[in-house]
């Protein structure tokens, strides 16, 4: 199920009647069917792409506008990065682009059967808010977009249609324009748009006597308020309200405008409350979530965490440390489905696998010893899209792929405790148990460590060790060309040391093993294990003043001793 900003709204106050009762992500096996039906039905209308929700589990998955700006040189992530390096330079990307979907997959727990689960999904397509002072400017990369649009992503409805948003500064900025009279239309469309209403409201006021009305078709969403407002502003002799054939406009003497004001059920406070929640748009669903507490599961989920952070809580922060206890505030319980299976894969011995879509594969093959035992999951009613349908790198079905996984792969490793004895009756907590050494560790692509750790220190690495590379009789040699001269052997990151030495790591103990085999003796290209206490410039550096103070203390101590 796809919803953009129309269907968004609409449904937005029984979304948040079920998010505040205790069994809105899912419904527990104590719950009524009449209730059950009840839940499924509407969050079958509210999934997208990318990560997990779990009361039972859920999943959720986000696509972007563009992964990585296109920097050179220091500004580039490797494997040499700490995480607070990495942090600072996805930081920059994560600004320059936006959200255009996101997927959410809703698993719950059916009462009466064992171990089976229905799965709600549903993509939101996003744009940013337009309104008053907010006109935020985001990049498109044109390989993101090629992407997305080979796996069928309709922009028009990200474009035309998407849910509106923004973070809680925006809004603060927003709502101090709104309560305080001080709003006003900046951006040249609306401004044009908002005239164009002006002037043919005044020419209707010339003509119209008192009680008359007039509506203005068209008008949709939160910008029907924007127009309200300004017409408010402008005309002191008119009442609006907004009905579905769009903005009616009443001409009102002025003793009746002051009541309306003031007394209605429309009144202008209340009325300004109603502008905020509409501009807000998805982001009042995000703090329905964080309210709810939920785990959030995903699939290499820390870009998805990133841009969570920057689109609807606050602009993120200069500091790594701050950005890991926002997130473990949000969200005190993550799971990274990809730090999971590459642990899983090792052990079992499965085929390598390069996406979500082939684990997914994987898992339902007769390769997985507990297919048969497993959970069972079946779509909901209003989500039967993905029964025979595969749609890759769509937000919901990647949401889907992401909660499915978590669950099979949580119920291996609930066999492997039991061996060869029977499991017993599989329940949701008792896979969060088996589940606990991985929770709030996300994996990190291309950094000095494998995963971060939300809920604490970062782990040391674990990564294979530093090589040197030593050069001779090769002037003028770049990093770029060192790279190219080792990537049929091997890709390292490489680093420059000094004019003649250059850093190579790589992220596979093999490669290391292979390239200090292959370069033995080599005439030209010598290749050994870094030491920093030998190799560092700044360590030889203090060396060397060292040695030579040394040699002059010693020399003034022996001709001080022949003196007179």
């Amino acid at each position: 199920m796809d919803l953009g900003a129309d269907e968004f709204e609409e449904n937005l106050p029984l979304l948040q009647e079920l998010v505040q009762e205790a069994d809105f992500v899912g419904v527990s096996p104590g719950a009524s069917a009449a209730c059950r039906s009840t839940v499924c039905g509407v969050l079958a209308m509210f999934c997208t792409r990318g990560l997990v929700f779990f009361a039972f589990p859920a999943g959720l998955d986000i696509e972007f506008t563009g992964l990585r700006s296109n920097l050179s040189g220091p500004q580039q992530i490797s494997l040499f990065d700490l995480p607070s390096e990495w942090y600072l330079k996805t930081r920059q990307s994560v600004q320059q682009f936006t959200i255009c979907q996101i997927g959410l997959s809703v698993f719950s727990a059916i009462e009466g059967e064992a171990n089976k689960y229905i799965a709600h999904s549903c993509n939101f397509f996003l744009f940013p808010t337009t309104f008053g002072i907010l006109d935020s400017e985001f990049s498109l990369q044109a390989s993101s977009v090629q992407f997305l649009n080979q796996y069928g992503f309709n922009y028009n409805k990200f474009l035309k249609n998407g849910i509106p948003y923004m973070n809680e500064e925006q809004e603060k900025k927003i709502r101090h324009d709104i309560l305080t009279g001080n709003w006003r239309v900046r951006s040249s469309p609306d401004k044009d748009q908002i005239k164009a209403v002006i002037d043919k409201v005044t020419r209707w006021l010339d003509l119209a006597k008192e009680g008359d009305w007039m509506t203005l078709p068209g008008i949709a969403g939160f910008q029907a308020f924007e127009v309200q407002l300004v017409l408010r502003q402008a005309l002191p002799d008119i009442w609006t309200v907004l009905k579905d054939e769009g903005v009616v406009v009443k001409k009102v003497s002025k003793q009746h405008r002051w009541y309306l004001q003031n007394t209605s059920c429309d009144r202008e406070s209340c009325w300004k409350e109603k502008i905020l929640l509409s501009a807000r748009g998805f982001s009042v669903f995000f703090q329905m979530l964080v309210k709810a507490q939920k785990p959030l599961v995903g699939h290499n989920m820390m870009m998805d965490l990133l841009h969570l952070h920057e689109k609807f809580f606050r602009p993120l922060p200069e500091s790594y440390d701050q950005f890991k206890q926002n997130i473990h505030s949000l969200f005190p319980v993550l799971i990274d489905t990809k730090n999971v299976t590459k642990d899983i894969w090792k052990e079992m011995n499965f085929p390598r696998v390069s996406n979500l879509s082939e684990v997914y594969e994987v898992l339902n093959s007769d390769l997985n010893p507990t297919k048969n035992s497993g959970p069972e999951i079946v779509h909901a009613s209003r989500c039967e899209k993905y029964v025979k349908t595969k749609c890759p790198h769509e937000a919901a079905y990647d949401a889907f792929l992401c909660g499915s996984v978590l669950l099979k792969v949580a119920h291996l490793l609930l066999q492997k405790i039991h061996g060869i004895d029977p499991v017993p009756e599989s329940s949701f907590p008792q896979y969060l148990d088996v589940l606990a050494p991985y929770v709030n560790q996300v994996n990190l692509i291309r950094a000095g460590v494998p995963k971060i750790n939300f809920s604490g220190p970062d782990y040391p690495s674990i990564r294979p060790p530093i090589l040197i590379l030593s050069i001779k009789r090769w002037p003028g040699v770049s990093e770029q060309q060192v790279y190219h001269k080792f990537q049929n052997l091997c890709k390292f990151d490489v680093r420059r040391l000094t004019r003649s030495q250059f850093l190579l790591l790589t992220n596979k103990f093999k490669d290391a093993r292979n390239v200090l085999k292959e370069y033995r003796g080599h005439p030209t290209l010598c290749i050994s294990l870094y030491r920093y206490w030998r190799h560092s410039p700044d360590v030889n550096c203090v060396l060397q003043v060292c040695g030579i103070v040394t040699a002059w203390a010693l020399l003034a101590f022996i001709f001080g001793r022949s003196g007179p």
